[in-house]
Parts: C-alpha cells; sequence; structure tokens
C-alpha cells in the first residue's frame, strides 16, 4: 500500500475536531514506549553493574525497563525493541562505556535540542558518503526546503478545549535535517532504532532517511532509492498536518531510546515559549494561516510581459480618460 494512502487511512479512521499538528500533539500527549534492558543471570551477582544500573531503575530519565533474565542461553545483556522484544538492537558485555552508549549519542542530543526548539520534526539521513548519496541529500535537503515555504499550519483556536498545547516549546513550522554517516561508530544504536524493529534493511550497508518527532517517535524509515519527491511530501505534510487519530498505536511509527525527563525538559521549553508571547517577537510564534496547503506554479515570462501590458493599457486609457475630460470643459469656456 501506498504511504500516503495509508496515511488517509489512519487520519479517515479515526478524525476529530483536534487542529494541533501531529508532531506537537504526539510531543504533548504521547508517551515514549519502553525498551527492554535484558541482562543475563550472571548479572545478578555482579554488585558493580546492580551499582551502574540502580539511577535507572529508580525513576530514570530514559524510556528503558531493566530486566534479569531466567533463560540459560542468555549470556550477555541485550537491548530489545520497544515495539517487538524479541528484535534485538544490540547485544554484549554491558559496563559503563556501553551503557553510556545505548543511553545517549551526540545526533541523539541534536535530535532532542530539535525538538524542545520546537522544531516540527528532523529528518535524520544516513550515507556512505558517495556522489550519489551526496545527490539524493542534496534533493531532499532542497526539497524540505521549498516544502517549509508552502506548507501552513492548521489553525489554531485558543478557546477549543480539545486544540490546547501542552507545556513546551512554540509552535512553529520548522523543517530540520541531520545527516549522519552510516558507518559512525558513534551511532550505531540510534541507526539500529532509526531503521525500524522489522529489520527491513542493514542501517550499516543502506542509506536511509527516517523522520523525528514527538518525543523521539519515527514516522518511517526509507532508502534512499526508494524516497521520491512524493512519499518525501506525503510523510512531511502528515506530521503538520491536524492530528486525525488520537491513539497512538494506531498510527504509524515506533520510538528511540532516549535519556530525557521529557516532564522537566518540556516545561523549561514552554518559559521560553511565554517569554517570547510577552515580547510579541515576530517569526517566534507560529502565523495564524489555514490548513490548506498552497503550492503555487512560479510565474513565467509570459505571465509576467501580460500582467506589464495590461498595466500600460489600464493607465493609457486614464490618461485618454482625462484629457477628454480636459477638452470638454474648456469647449465650455
Amino acid at each position: 500500500m501506498r504511504f500516503g494512502l495509508f496515511l488517509s487511512l489512519v487520519c479517515a479512521s479515526g478524525a476529530c475536531a483536534c487542529t494541533i499538528p501531529v508532531f506537537r500533539y504526539a510531543l504533548d500527549r504521547w508517551e515514549a514506549d519502553k525498551f527492554h534492558l535484558v541482562l543475563p543471570a550472571s548479572a545478578a551477582q555482579d554488585t558493580a553493574l546492580q551499582d551502574l544500573l540502580r539511577p535507572l531503575r529508580a525513576n530514570g530519565k530514559a524510556n528503558l525497563d531493566i530486566t534479569t533474565s531466567r533463560e540459560a542461553e542468555v549470556k550477555e545483556a541485550e537491548l530489545r525493541s520497544s515495539r517487538d522484544v524479541e528484535s534485538r538492537v544490540w547485544s554484549g558485555t554491558l559496563d559503563q562505556d556501553s551503557l553510556a552508549a545505548l543511553l545517549d549519542s551526540p545526533a541523539r542530543i541534536k535530535i532532542v535540542e530539535s525538538i524542545l526548539a520546537g522544531d516540527s520534526f528532523i529528518w535524520v539521513i544516513t550515507d556512505n558518503g558517495s556522489p550519489q548519496d551526496a545527490a539524493e541529500v542534496e534533493r531532499i535537503e532542497n526539497r524540505l526546503r521549498f516544502l517549509e515555504q508552502v506548507a501552513a499550519l492548521p489553525l489554531q483556536d485558543p478557546n477549543d478545549p480539545d486544540s490546547q498545547l501542552g507545556p513546551g516549546p512554540p509552535l512553529r513550522l520548522k523543517f530540520t535535517t541531520l545527516r549522519l554517516r552510516s558507518d559512525d561508530p558513534e551511532e550505531k544504536v540510534l541507526l539500529k532504532m532509526l531503521a525500524g524493529p522489522k529489520g527491513e534493511f542493514d542501517p550499516a550497508s543502506t542509506s536511509f532517511a527516517a523522520p523525528v518527532f514527538g518525543k523521539g517517535r519515527v514516522l518511517g524509515a526509507w532508502p534512499l532509492a526508494l524516497l521520491d519527491d512524493a512519499t518525501l511530501e506525503e510523510a512531511s505534510l502528515f506530521l503538520v498536518g491536524r492530528c486525525g487519530c488520537r491513539i497512538k498505536n494506531e498510527n504509524p511509527g515506533w520510538d528511540l531510546l532516549l535519556n530525557v525527563d521529557w516532564e522537566t525538559a518540556l516545561p523549561a521549553a514552554g518559559q521560553a515559549r511565554a517569554a517570547a508571547e510577552e515580547t510579541g517577537k515576530p517569526g517566534v510564534l507560529a502565523p495564524q494561516t489555514p490548513e490548506v496547503v498552497a503550492i503555487m506554479p512560479e510565474a513565467t515570462a509570459t505571465d509576467n510581459e501580460a500582467g506589464g501590458n495590461s498595466v500600460v493599457v489600464a493607465l493609457g486609457a486614464l490618461i485618454l480618460g482625462m484629457l477628454v475630460l480636459w477638452w470638454l470643459k474648456s469647449r465650455r469656456a
């Protein structure tokens, strides 16, 4: 099924009056699914490891559950997907360095910064540095810049109880890209999560792109060779359109493991929003524009000439009329 058709069915299945765009509804109301860190039975006797994990067990920031397996065949730690517990994101010896790599990475820090700044979404693009991939990345970036200019957020009604924003950054239309190398050793875990729990392609050998929004939600992942302009537009405009289905699990996508305390981070970003509203800085808050996306063709040379000719004709007619009036008045005099 074509991605755009699938999104249409999702929207139609749960239509509502909510005018909050999908990306913001997800940030306000969808909690991130938890990943599962499964430890071998021997880990229970490792006091150093237990001390390392204790802060994560007691109200830790990350969307992570930690359990100890009773299965004898589990010999090393495993990080399993939030959507499919049988899907392994990582396995190996768990220590301070490997745990830090599981919880965070430079790219994930940038993603969180963009979300808290109010960016609509972040298209994470991975490539191998080849000229072909570079051309594809440039095409995607150019198309997103164009879409950002022609897209519009749904009109917000501050008196509508179904469309009240939660604490967080200013609501704005901002498309962001983040480019990664597919062989970046610091981002191996992130690339595996971005590619999705089904493992439809190998993120280490396939250049792909995936939009991230909300509290680290991934809408989908597409190899660059298959991500045409139509799919790019459908995915992007779906995220900035009004939320048609409030139930998270009925929407496409999966979550990333992020080490973020959203309950603290979002109100902090909301304070910045309140300050912007008080100062009335232009361009900070989302423009109150209609929901309809209008993509207007560029004016051609013929159109410009026709417009110019019509102005000349109108001006000539005005001058001629003034001369006739002057002549009539002079005759009467």
